[in-house]
């Protein structure tokens, strides 16, 4: 059966770089989330508002279009996506089946706006690091999610990740 991740989590936390070198180091497909927003979205981010619900809907079905397409040509597949809310996560799993992992990349307040700060060439801007946090729904305690602290240089996140997968991996087995 084919692996199918998530790497989730608000803004800042750094999810295409450890998405990627994820990618990378398990033999997966990479698809960065973010490009698959609607232009609409994306000028709404670049303008400093908030997505609503009914602005990520459209978003999460192409994702989970994405997942479901890798399953079924039988290719392993990591995706990011912040996916903020559970009934977020739950639309995932269901247009992408089961099962889905997340990696879950948690870090404070403080470390995310550091790392807005130095990105260059994104469109979301610092700004909206606080309305993330406050739609963010914890996914800690549901199936198959590991959180990661991203305190740390991306190669030690991902190897965390993998070993904290690989754990879970060893039960589903």
């Amino acid at each position: 059966m084919s692996k199918a991740i998530i790497v989730m989590g608000v803004s800042g936390a750094g999810k295409t770089s450890i998405a990627d070198l994820l990618a990378s180091r398990l033999g997966c497909r990479f698809v960065e989330g973010d490009r698959l927003h609607p232009e609409a979205n994306v000028k709404k981010m670049a303008e400093g508002t908030p997505l609503t619900d009914e602005d990520r809907w459209p978003w999460l079905d192409i994702i989970g279009n994405e997942l479901q397409a890798a399953r079924s040509a039988g290719e392993d597949i990591v995706v990011t996506c912040s996916a903020l809310k559970k009934i977020y996560r739950e639309k995932l799993r269901s247009a992408g089946g089961e099962p889905l992992y997340f990696v879950f990349l948690k870090g404070t307040p403080e470390l995310l706006a550091s790392r807005m700060g130095e990105r260059k060439g994104h469109f979301m801007p610092t700004s909206l690091l606080q309305s993330q946090l406050a739609t963010l729904e914890s996914p800690q305690g549901e199936v198959n999610v590991v959180t990661v602290d991203i305190d740390a240089s991306v190669p030690h996140i991902v190897e965390d990740a993998i070993g904290r997968l690989e754990k879970l991996w060893r039960v589903d087995i």
